[in-house]
Formats: structure tokens, sequence, C-alpha cells
């Protein structure tokens, strides 16, 4: 046989066998009845550790915590020598790595995971050094302040980019880095995030991070327009993830696109319900909150007061808050606090 014809059989058995990789893949979605996206991280972990880990992945990109860590801290059992599993641990400790600070028991946990892993010994360089740069994150959390550590992570990450230029998951999380430095001063991280992201989009328009990523580095008046297209797939994408089914709406909020808006909190509300319930949460599911935020600005820019009113007074009915942290807090708050302060109510401001 020729060399020519031995080539073809070898490329038409692998595209064979990752054909039936891909489809054994979405067979096991699908019977969960789960939709979260399509990831691109290879790892040198056991076959079914690696279907483990890409399903962690693509929650990890729409931020469904606390799911992401108890799918990443299952995989050890599967392989225990899976050792960028603990990366995936160490990480999904960010419920959202766009609003610090995290308390030290966080910073411990994920420091605790990354060293974990490390003394596991990945089976190869890019997995120690995915490893390493998230460490940069956590190192000295007791004396180095967020800010220089989050600075510190997102140059180790773009060293990481450099070294492995064809590592497209590299690069997302790069362009993540960017958001998490992003001053509020300069718009320059989150135009640098985009460069990065849109030729990405174009390649893997099924990816989650991609799309997530870019609605944040558009979410601000001046280029909110151009998140529109990410806005509208980014539920259709991952809908098994309820911060997927809200984050349309921070550009819809932006465009003043207020019916969309509202149907995408009321989507990721029942979303949150449905998960709560399932899960036995000591409370209401932490991302709840900040849904209702938005809706009911919503709301009270199409002139629904009776909707509005409605919200505020169920959210005052909430004793409790599984895994409560400043946004979420936050997000209740501000629900009550708009009905007042939007319709110009000081009276009803000053009772709060």
């Amino acid at each position: 046989m020729s060399h020519h014809k031995i080539f073809a059989l070898v490329l038409g058995l692998m595209l064979v066998f990752s054909t039936t990789a891909a489809s054994a893949r979405d067979d096991e979605a699908k019977a969960r009845g789960e939709k979260l996206g399509r990831v691109l991280f290879k790892t040198s972990c056991s076959p079914e550790a690696q279907k483990q880990f890409e399903r962690a992945l693509a929650m990890l990109h729409s931020f469904f915590f606390p799911e992401t860590i108890k799918t990443f801290s299952s995989i050890p059992e599967t392989d225990p020598s899976c050792a960028i599993a603990y990366w995936g641990i160490a990480i999904s400790q960010r419920p959202n790595p766009l609003v610090p600070p995290f308390s030290a028991e966080v910073l411990k946990r994920g420091l605790d995971a990354v060293e974990k892993g490390e003394a596991i010994g990945a089976k190869t360089q890019r997995e120690r050094d995915w490893l390493a740069a998230l460490k940069m994150f956590y190192k000295d959390y007791e004396t180095v302040d967020q800010d220089t550590r989050t600075k510190n992570y997102e140059k180790a990450m773009e060293a990481l980019v450099k070294k492995y230029p064809d590592d497209v998951e590299a690069r997302i999380f790069y362009a993540l880095a960017l958001n998490e430095t992003f001053d509020h001063k300069s718009m320059a991280n989150l135009e640098k995030a985009i460069r990065i992201l849109e030729p990405l989009d174009r390649k893997y328009p099924d990816h989650p991070g991609i799309t997530h990523y870019l609605i944040h580095s558009y979410d601000f008046p001046p280029i909110a327009p151009r998140g529109v297209p990410a806005a509208n797939k980014y539920a259709k994408i991952a809908p098994s993830a309820p911060h997927a089914l809200h984050m349309p709406s921070h550009i819809y909020s932006m465009v003043g696109m207020w019916e969309a808006s509202i149907a995408a909190n009321q989507r990721t509300i029942v979303a949150s319900n449905e998960y709560a319930a399932k899960n036995n949460l000591d409370g209401i599911y932490p991302a709840l909150p900040h849904s209702w935020d938005f809706m009911q600005y919503a709301y009270l820019q199409l002139g629904q007061e009776g909707k509005a009113k409605a919200l505020a007074e169920e959210v005052g009915t909430v004793t409790k808050i599984f895994a409560p942290r400043y946004p979420t807090e936050c997000g209740a708050a501000a629900t009550q606090a708009r009905y007042p302060l939007e319709r110009q109510d000081w009276k009803g401001a000053a009772a709060l």
C-alpha cells in the first residue's frame, strides 16, 4: 500500500473516532437534558475524566456556581492522577471573578487546590504552566492586595498565551483576565479582550466562554450596541446555566431592549429556582438577586410600576441567600431601592 493510501486510511480513522467521541459526549449531555456549549481544553487525564473536565469547564465559562466546584471535584474520583482537575477546583472558588474581593477562606481554598495539583504532578508541561499561572492569583493572598494579585495573574495568562499560541482556552482566559483588571478609567483592556475574542467567536460560535466574555467586554454604553449579536445567542449556547440566561440582559439594558431584558431574567429566575429546589440549597440561588435588579430596572423604564412594586415586595420576603456575598446582597437591596428612587419617591426611599 502506498504512503498516500496509508495516510488517507489513518486520517479517515481519526475522523471517525473523533466524530464518535463528540457524538458520545453529545448523547451524554442529552441524557442529562443539559446544554452548556462546547469547550476546547485537551487534558492528559483518562478519557472519562476528560469528559468530566469538559463539562465542568463549560459550566465554569458560564459562572455556574456552585455546580462547577462540585463537577471539578468529582474528577479525581475518576482519575486520581488528573492534576489539572485541581486547577478547575481552584479557579471555581471564585463564583464570579469580575466581582471581587474574595474572603480569606475562598482564597485559601483556591491556593490549597493549586498546590494539591502541583503535588500530584501534571503529566504535561502545559498543564503545569496552567496551574502556575493561576497560582499567581492566590499566592501570598494574606499579604498581597487583590489588585496586585489580579494583575500578576493577568501577566501570567499573557505569558501562557505567548508560550502556547495555539491554546484557544488560554486566549479565552487571558481575555477574561483583561476584564478582571479593567479599572473603569480606560477602555484599553476591554478593547484588547474584544480583539482576542471576536476572531475566536467567528471560528467557535458555540463556545460559552467566548460569547460570555464578549458580553462583559461590551458591557459599557459607548460600545454596548456591538454586543447585541453575542447577547442574542448566549442563552441558546448554554441554556442549562442560569447565568447564561441572565447575561444577555446586560447588553439589552444598555441599548434599551427592555422587553428582552425582562424575558431574559424571567427565564433566569425559573432556572435558578429549579436548581435551588433540585439541589436543596439552604436559601435562594445566589445569582437570583442580580436578575431581580435588572428586571426591576426594565419594568420601571417601561412604566410597569405595578410589576415593579410586586417584585420589590417579593424580594422583601426573602430571608436567606445561599452562600451570600456582597454582590448578592447588593442586588437584593438594589431591587427594593430602585422602586422609590426611579419614581422620585423620596419619602419612600428614606423609609427603606
